[in-house]
């Protein structure tokens, strides 16, 4: 579109200066050189500089334009010159005071009446506010997807896990039939074997064979008890007691493994011991196999140690070893029933302690961490709640 003044000469008539001064953008006219003829009050609004020095400058509005963004209003220039229209450049101006702006010019060729080319005029918006809003709108779209895409993942995840709960559900379940089917005959031949070996005397030369089966009895029945107690839990009565004492206990149970192992088992000096109101038997066996699980990582001559902290209404019980550590792609996979890290330790159980652990104190309503690293030991932190009612 092209702008046709009057034949009048526009620049002497105050009407159309009053106009163009009154108008909210910063409005300019140029010959068709690109020299500037005249530019409103608008400018020292937006630039700080007044219409008096804009007409000064040699190379206007270059001075007022950041110097990322001069290359871009020359090209504008150029374009204006050659009568070309152009609208809604967007570049950025330096305020005398140093702040930057964000404008949009849009400009046009100008005719006299007669059809003489006058020159071109520009016209330059505030856009500031825009812009801002604008980045706004991105960093919320970002910060959406963001969102979008963290949901996604937790969505991805948890259809993992609950697919992952199926399959444990149904291996449960199978488990724990086996277990209860394998414990009615082996209690019989448990049975008949003590009263086979009661008939063996003790300086028979096959003794020892009986003492080893009848141990591997044993070790059947403490493996179906844990599968059993995996995933078919019984319920205790809940009474009160100092926990300490139970901790005290644990390691007393455990002194003939650890020094088999040689290592060194210490309960680090804690705050007055704490009274809980839980299950003491679950406890027992919670505490029992995370500090049998670090008896067994350690080397000879190691030290693990244990300590007793109350925070709030939560009670938590760490167990530390010098062992060798968990590696990374296993931290995940430690609390899965059968899984090991053991593996070059023979007669070290199935993997079901960390297992029934993470089950009987999930279900009290606390948890299990871990941190490991290879190479720097092990800390499992048992976190239970002060006081649980029994069903």
């Amino acid at each position: 579109m092209k702008t046709t003044l009057p034949t009048d000469d526009v620049f002497n008539n105050d009407c159309f200066r009053a106009i163009a001064n009154c108008t909210y953008d910063w409005e300019s006219w140029h010959t068709s050189a690109g020299r500037l003829l005249w530019v409103n009050a608008a400018v020292e609004r937006m630039t700080g500089y007044s219409p008096e020095e804009c007409l000064e400058m040699p190379d206007y509005p270059l001075p007022l334009v950041a110097p990322e963004d001069q290359e871009k209003i020359t090209q504008v220039l150029q374009r204006a010159q050659a009568d070309e229209i152009g609208n809604d450049v967007e570049f950025r101006v330096l305020h005398r005071d140093g702040h930057e702006l964000w404008m949009a010019v849009s400009w046009q060729p100008m005719f006299h009446g007669n059809g003489k080319h006058l020159g071109f005029r520009t016209s330059i918006r505030d856009i500031t506010e825009r812009n801002q809003l604008r980045e706004q709108l991105r960093l919320h779209a970002a910060h959406l997807e963001q969102l979008v895409q963290e949901r996604t993942a937790q969505i991805t995840q948890l259809e993992k896990n609950r697919r992952k709960m199926e399959k444990l559900a149904a291996l449960g379940q199978l488990a724990a039939g086996v277990a209860h089917e394998v414990n009615n005959p082996l209690a019989g031949i448990r049975n008949a074997f003590a009263l086979f070996k009661a008939d063996v005397p003790a300086d028979h030369e096959h003794f020892e064979l009986l003492e080893l089966i009848d141990r591997e009895i044993e070790r059947i029945s403490s493996i179906t008890h844990l599968m059993y107690q995996l995933y078919r839990p019984s319920a205790q009565r809940s009474t009160s007691f100092p926990i300490g004492s139970i901790v005290e206990e644990v390691i007393r149970l455990l002194e003939p493994a650890a020094r088999k192992a040689q290592v060194h088992v210490e309960r680090e000096a804690a705050e007055t011991d704490i009274q809980v109101t839980l299950p003491e038997g679950e406890v027992k066996q919670i505490l029992l196999n995370l500090i049998q699980n670090a008896i067994q990582a350690s080397a000879a001559g190691d030290t693990v140690s244990l300590q007793l902290s109350l925070h709030g209404e939560t009670v938590k019980v760490q167990v530390v070893d010098q062992g060798s550590g968990i590696a990374e792609e296993h931290l995940p996979r430690i609390f899965d029933p059968f899984f090991s890290t053991k593996t070059g330790m023979p007669r070290q159980g199935m993997g079901l302690g960390l297992s029934v652990s993470r089950s009987l104190i999930e279900a009290l309503g606390g948890s299990i961490d871990v941190v490991s690293s290879p190479g720097s030991g092990t800390r499992f932190t048992a976190s239970f709640p002060r006081s649980i009612q029994a069903s």
